[in-house]
């Protein structure tokens, strides 16, 4: 696949998601808002880097992190022991899930407004691992056919149990790392991953069961960081 296939495509998508916003700020600007001229010419270069850094972005993911992703996880699912596939996706999620730019603006968040109080790279390490625990759980119900409800109903509903226990400054943060984790280095690469370990599979169907896997990573965080704020209750008492 060449570089720069599909990225004229990519650009009027891109310019056709921005534009809508543009014009709705030039309106409260002209209306309401009156911002000097200054301002507005930063704003116009930030949009200009914005809208350059999203083409570049979603040109990347069509031609390297896809293809990228399927190819590998076809290629592991070849090996005839399978139960590789847990330890491996163990690695991937903590490894991707640690590089992941919204989970590192979520983690200095949470650092500076709590004072220090709650490490940012407790949280990242946190994070990184609750992922990590989620994949490799994503690769066992590939491998071994389990079906996703068997985790998502039970994951959910231990979420639930551990509210009451757990520290109240770390319940809005669990179920905002569920969404942050999902950010576009794991919807990209695992969730292709994922695809292709679901095709390189004898008697597995992409579609019903190569998806899901962001699912798991939703639920993961949720967990991981209530049980943080548990321990956190405990050591405060």
């Amino acid at each position: 696949m060449a570089l720069l296939d599909g990225m004229g495509r990519i650009t009027i998508e891109v310019a056709g998601a921005l534009l809508p916003l543009l014009i709705f700020f030039l309106a409260f600007q002209a209306l309401y808002l009156k911002l000097p001229r200054v301002y507005i010419a930063n704003l116009a270069k930030g949009i200009l880097l914005a809208f350059l850094g999203m083409v570049l972005f979603l040109q990347g993911v069509s031609v390297a992190f896809l293809p990228a992703g399927r190819e590998i996880g076809e290629a592991v699912a070849a090996i005839d022991q399978r139960w590789l596939l847990i330890p491996f996706g163990f690695f991937l999620g903590f490894l991707v899930t640690y590089a992941e730019p919204a989970v590192r603006v979520l983690c200095y968040q949470v650092g500076e407004s709590s004072s220090g109080y709650i490490g940012e790279s407790l949280i990242l390490y946190t994070l990184s691992l609750g992922v990590a625990v989620s994949v490799s759980l994503g690769m066992a119900r590939l491998a071994y056919a389990i079906p996703l409800l068997f985790f998502l109903i039970p994951g959910y509903l231990t979420a639930i149990l551990l509210l009451p226990f757990s520290d109240r400054e770390f319940i809005g943060i669990a179920f905002d790392s569920g969404g942050v984790a999902t950010g576009p280095m794991a919807v990209t690469f695992l969730l292709s991953l994922a695809v292709g370990v679901a095709a390189g599979i004898e008697g597995r169907n992409p579609v019903t069961d190569g998806f899901g896997l962001i699912a798991l990573i939703a639920l993961a965080p949720i967990l991981s960081v209530l049980v943080l704020g548990i321990l956190y209750r405990r050591m405060q008492k």
